[in-house]
């Protein structure tokens, strides 16, 4: 692991939010409320290209996307 990872690492690991995560997974609900899987899907892409044009930070990015997929539950 470089530097670079450890220090992605370290930021995704930081609770940024405090109280407010659960408004963004309110809100995150609500925008998914009434959608096909599909309409879902691409509103979720959509979302984390957004945010990850917003982070500007690629090691960043690419740490997120790898401990999301790791935490994701095996789906065959």
């Amino acid at each position: 692991m470089t530097d670079t990872d450890r220090l992605a690492d370290d930021r995704l690991a930081q609770d940024r939010l405090g109280g407010r995560g659960d408004d963004i997974y309110a809100a995150l609900l609500a925008a998914h409320e009434g959608l096909a899987f599909e309409a879902s899907a691409a509103l979720n892409a959509r979302l984390v290209l957004l945010l990850a044009n917003a982070v500007g930070d690629v090691p960043l990015v690419l740490a997120a996307i790898g401990r999301a997929r790791t935490a994701a539950p095996d789906q065959g």
